[in-house]
C-alpha cells in the first residue's frame, strides 16, 4: 500500500517519496544492542548487564531478551519476559549469561516462548530483531568434571562459578569441605582483596519428601552474611525454579529477625515467614507434598522431641517436582550497608531426606 501511494504522488509530494526510501517502503522500527554481556557457559545464577536502543517505535512497544545456552532462554525470567523502553528509546536489563544474546522489539500482546531452539523472526508482532555473540574469548567446549564432596551419604557438587544470588558473588571451591567427623563446613572468606562464597549442590533430584538440615549455632552470624538451605531447578525457570528456602540472615540489618521460611516468589508477602532463630544447634526441615510444603525449625537434633522454634505451612503456589536439587550455601549479601567484618564459617552437621 505504501509503495502504491509513493508511485501515485511522486511528483507533487516529494517529501512522501523520500520518506519511503529507495526500496519504496516506509522506514521500519529497528533495535540494536549497545552493551553486550560476556560469553560464558552461563546458568541460572550467573548474570550480566545488557542494554540497547530502538528507533522508530513508541514507548508502548516492549523488548524481549533471550540468552543462548544450548537453546534460547527468555530473559530475565519466564515470569518477567518484557523489558520496557525509556523515554529516550533506550532499554536495559540484567540477563543470564550465555554464548549469544538477542533482543526483539515487539508489539503489546506478544507472547514470547520461555525456551526455543529458533528465535522468532521479524514479522507480525515482532517488529525488529538484534542478535550478537557474547564478548570475550570464551570457547564452548566440553566441561570437565566438577569438584565433588561426600557428605551425609550423598554426593555434592562444589560451586566454582560466580552467582548473582545476593548480588554478584564469586565462589571458591576451597570454601567447602568436610572434617574428620563428616560435618560440612562452609566459609565466606576474604581472599586477594575479594570476598568469596561457598555452595554445595546435591548431585540428583529427590522430589517430594522431608528435607532435614542440622546446623550448629548461627546466632552470631555477621549481618552481611546469608545462609541458604533450598531446592533450585536450574534447568527450568517455570514455577520459580521450584525454589523452597530456609534462610538465615539479617540482610544487612541487625534489627530484624535472623531467619525465614520462603516459598518463591518472595515478593508475595504471604510467601515469607520471618522468625528469630535462637543460639545453639538447630534442625531446619520442610516436608514437600502435592499442594503443600510445611516448614519447621526445632532446637537440637531431628527426632529428639526438641522444642519447636517456628513452623509454617504453605498451601498456595507450591511447585511440583522437576529437576530441582538441594543446595546449601553461605554468601555475602552485597546489598548490606557494610561488608562482613571478618571471615564467616558455619557447620552443617547432617543432611537427611525421607520420602
Amino acid at each position: 500500500m505504501v509503495r502504491d501511494v509513493c508511485r501515485m504522488f511522486i511528483w507533487p509530494l516529494v517529501v512522501v517519496a523520500c520518506a519511503c526510501g529507495p526500496t519504496g517502503r516506509a522506514d521500519r522500527p529497528s533495535i540494536v544492542i549497545t552493551v553486550v554481556p560476556e560469553a560464558a557457559a552461563g546458568g541460572a545464577d550467573r548474570v550480566g548487564l545488557i542494554a540497547g536502543r530502538v528507533t522508530g517505535a513508541g514507548r508502548e512497544r516492549q523488548v524481549v531478551l533471550y540468552a543462548k545456552s544450548d537453546k534460547w532462554w527468555v530473559q530475565p525470567l519466564a515470569v518477567q519476559p518484557f523489558t520496557s523502553l525509556e523515554a529516550d528509546s533506550t532499554w536495559h536489563n540484567s540477563i543470564h549469561l550465555g554464548t549469544e544474546y538477542a533482543a526483539l522489539l515487539v508489539e503489546p500482546g506478544f507472547h514470547p516462548p520461555a525456551t526455543t531452539d529458533t528465535l522468532p523472526e521479524r514479522g507480525g508482532p515482532v517488529l525488529a530483531v538484534a542478535r550478537l555473540k557474547g564478548t570475550g574469548n570464551y570457547v564452548e567446549r566440553e566441561q570437565g568434571p566438577p569438584k565433588m564432596l561426600a557428605f551425609s551419604g550423598y554426593d555434592w557438587e562444589v560451586r566454582q562459578i560466580p552467582s548473582d544470588r545476593g548480588g554478584q558473588n564469586d565462589y571458591d571451591p576451597a570454601n567447602a569441605w568436610t572434617d574428620d567427623k563428616g560435618f560440612l563446613h562452609l566459609r565466606l572468606a576474604l581472599r586477594d582483596n575479594r570476598w568469596t562464597s561457598a555452595e554445595v549442590i546435591l548431585s540428583r533430584a529427590l522430589g517430594y519428601g522431608t528435607y532435614v538440615f542440622t546446623v550448629r549455632d548461627t546466632s552470631s552470624l555477621d549481618p552481611a552474611a546469608a545462609i541458604g538451605m533450598l531446592t533450585w531447578d536450574d534447568k527450568n525457570a517455570d514455577q520459580n525454579h521450584r525454589e523452597l528456602d530456609i534462610e538465615i540472615s539479617q540482610w544487612g540489618n541487625p534489627a530484624i529477625p535472623n531467619a525465614q521460611f520462603v516459598l518463591q516468589p518472595f515478593y508475595v508477602p504471604a510467601n515469607v515467614v520471618r522468625f528469630a532463630a535462637p543460639a545453639g544447634r538447630l534442625t531446619h526441615t520442610f516436608r514437600w507434598e502435592p499442594g503443600r510444603v510445611s516448614f519447621r525449625t526445632t532446637r537440637g537434633t531431628f527426632g529428639k522431641g526438641a522444642g519447636v522454634v517456628s513452623q509454617h505451612e504453605f498451601t498456595s503456589g507450591v511447585p511440583t517436582p522437576g529437576t530441582e536439587r538441594v543446595r546449601m550455601n553461605l554468601y555475602y549479601f552485597r546489598y548490606a550497608p557494610r561488608a562482613p567484618q571478618k571471615d564467616v564459617e558455619i557447620v552443617i552437621e547432617r543432611f537427611q531426606y525421607f520420602p
